[in-house]
């Protein structure tokens, strides 16, 4: 028996879609009009698109088993709504028409989509398009289409259907010919997990590299590409030869995706691509289309609530940080391992935050240098292939997004002629010689170093789930530094504006690698208080907090008084809140990263402390904090305390 649906909530697909189940739902619609305002003439005309799977008579309320189905009640409910409210369904032609400027669309355009291929999308569904004239897209799993007598599917919610349960040919034949119906792939046979790592999570198959725990391998980049494309074009073969017609549009399953992906399904004929990322979709772009998740048996007031909050509410969320080290996770015991792992899951849903920074270098030593990683490479020793694991789980278990915290320069390649040579550089007289005053760094100029950094992010986004990439705090150079800008001329050295557009350049690079395979990579970048307090302090760090908060979705500030040696701690947090908020778009792309710890000690720092910091920024408008170190092991710093303020349960807008 195959199995489907054990988490086809999968977290990155909502974003916070479930509040349209809640009982409470959210603000009336003239208040979220009035919160989100005009939209702007200058954007790209839009659609919004919505998902539905099953639509059954008998089922009521909010609380059935599937929690994505819908009661044809509902539905009659959710088009009558649309009417009333000026929306128009269009077809996918018609969205294709618009972007190629053959057509205008008209005012409020909804696009309509119905995935699995479920029988009731016949039964239930098309009576209502034809009665409405709504047209649809609808999604099928060929593979499920094709089923022999006998064979059994266990779905989320509806327990063990069979083909009888699923739409037939013939049916499809039948609404495509109303010309109210697209038919779309939703692959083949991709709409199931496949294990992705060692420790047994199932993982969407499409973007997965398949681990085969006997021969203790993971599919390589061409095994794992033959075997989507293959699925791919056997499901737009089949498509053709039932209907007459190849599908123009691929549904991801579970919404993930990736471009190489796009790619494939675009060279098949799929010009359009639909994801479950919520927001309102651009019409001049048809690959990776956003798309609202119906859930709950949701009513027209939870409807509208979910299509009238824009993309820009979803982004412009608060963000809530805990910033966690994977070196407290592992444990040479596996058993003691996942002990570890249930004990910061425990945590982190307590605290309620609402990101996770999760390492994924390993760095035992506490030096900052990666010496080794805690996911498969080709350039170092992989101390335990855990990253993905924990990852996983925070943001399936938990709900929250996670950030792989990465070095972006300080690799030990584990040889040390090769260090010295790729190193970063100080003049010693008329010699070159590796600097390292405290992070063993490879240089930005040394294109072999680059290669190889690169390749490590692109191993990372190949072989983990994960929501972006924050860079550590090792992306600086001094003002001593980089002779190897310029080999063989003794004493010259780029300038500050040199230094520091490198180090956003590499960020960039490194960011473009890691979206070819998670192509809505958000990035954050820490940065020394200093460059904040003292501008011109980018003479010795290469850092520029005005140009980092233009290139990066967040600027993570390390605002550490006791690490920076303050004084008055609290009158230094104040005083660094002053210094963004004199920035245009400081307080909205700035998370304030406080410190658990005092180093100097070392000794925890009172969880009050810690609390009454975040309070403060939070009084004067910083909607974004955090903080680090966070030690689940020995409980600090104390949850009662810190949930307080950090919990995103206090502000709906936060939840993501």
């Amino acid at each position: 028996m195959k199995t489907v649906g054990w988490w086809k909530g999968w977290r990155g697909l909502a974003l916070g879609l479930l509040l349209v189940g809640c009982a409470t739902g959210g603000p009336e619609p003239a208040e979220l009009e009035r919160r989100i305002g005009p939209s702007s003439g200058d954007l790209p005309p839009t659609v919004q698109v919505v998902s539905y799977h099953d639509v059954r008579p008998e089922l009521e309320g909010d609380l059935d088993p599937d929690r994505y189905g819908v009661s044809t009640a509902r539905l009659v409910e959710h088009f009558e709504w649309f009417r009333e409210e000026g929306y128009t369904p269009v077809s996918l032609e018609q969205i294709m028409d618009a972007r190629q400027g053959r057509t205008t669309l008209p005012d409020r355009p909804i696009l309509l989509s119905f995935d699995d291929g479920l029988r009731s999308v016949y039964t239930e569904v098309f009576p209502l398009l034809k009665l409405y004239r709504y047209p649809a897209v609808v999604a099928v799993v060929t593979a499920w289409q094709d089923a022999p007598e006998g064979w059994t599917l266990e779905y989320d919610g509806l327990g063990v259907l069979g083909p009888e349960d699923f739409v037939s040919w013939d049916e499809l034949r039948e609404m495509q010919a109303s010309g109210l119906v697209e038919v779309a792939s939703h692959s083949h046979n991709l709409h199931e997990g496949v294990l992705g790592n060692p420790f047994g999570n199932e993982q969407p198959a499409a973007v997965t590299r398949v681990l085969d725990p006997e021969a203790e391998r993971y599919e390589s980049e061409a095994e794992w590409r033959a075997r989507v494309r293959a699925d791919l074009e056997l499901s737009s073969r089949r498509i053709e030869e039932e209907l007459g017609r190849a599908p123009r549009a691929i549904v991801w399953p579970y919404g993930a995706h990736n471009r190489v992906l796009e790619e494939m399904a675009a060279e098949l004929g799929m010009a359009a691509s639909i994801t479950l990322r919520p927001g309102d979709q651009p019409v001049d772009e048809l690959h990776g289309m956003r798309r609202y998740l119906i859930s709950g048996n949701p009513d027209v007031d939870q409807l509208a609530w979910l299509l009238r909050r824009s993309a820009r509410d979803l982004e412009e969320a608060p963000v809530r940080v805990v910033h966690v080290d994977l070196d407290y996770v592992f444990d040479p015991d596996p058993v003691q391992m996942e002990r570890n792992l249930d004990a910061l899951l425990d945590r982190i849903e307590l605290l309620g935050p609402n990101t996770v920074y999760l390492q994924a270098f390993a760095d035992p030593e506490g030096d900052g240098t990666a010496r080794a990683l805690y996911f498969p490479n080709r350039h170092l020793p992989v101390r335990s292939d855990l990253f993905n694991r924990v990852a996983w789980q925070l943001m399936t278990r938990v709900d929250v997004e996670v950030l792989a915290w990465m070095p972006m320069l300080a690799f030990d390649l584990g040889d040390d002629e090769l260090n010295d040579a790729l190193s970063v550089k100080r003049w010693d007289g008329g010699d070159a010689v590796p600097s390292r005053p405290d992070y063993w760094r490879l240089s930005p100029w040394e294109p072999e170093a680059r290669r190889i950094v690169s390749e490590i992010f692109e191993d990372l986004a190949a072989h983990a789930a994960f929501d972006g990439i924050l860079f550590h705090d090792d992306a600086y150079l001094n003002d001593r530094e980089d002779a190897s800008a310029f080999p063989g001329e003794p004493g010259r050295l780029p300038t500050t504006e040199d230094r520091t557009s490198a180090l956003l350049d590499f960020g960039d690079e490194l960011l473009e690698v890691v979206r070819q395979y998670r192509p809505v990579t958000r990035s954050a970048r820490n940065l020394y208080a200093r460059v904040v307090l003292e501008p011109h302090s980018e003479e010795w760090f290469a850092q520029n907090f005005r140009r980092s908060l233009e290139r990066y979705d967040q600027v993570a500030v390390m605002a550490m008084p006791y690490m920076e040696e303050a004084r008055n701690p609290d009158r230094w947090v104040s005083e660094l809140f002053d210094r963004v908020e004199e920035v245009p778009g400081g307080l909205e792309g700035t998370v304030f990263e406080l410190q658990s710890v005092d180093w100097r000690g070392p000794e925890p720092i009172p969880a009050r402390e810690l609390a009454k910091w975040m309070r403060s920024l939070e009084a004067r408008g910083a909607p974004h904090f955090g903080y680090y170190p966070d030690d689940f092991i020995q409980g600090h710093p104390d949850v009662d305390v810190v949930r307080r303020v950090l919990s995103v349960e206090r502000d709906p807008w936060a939840r993501r």
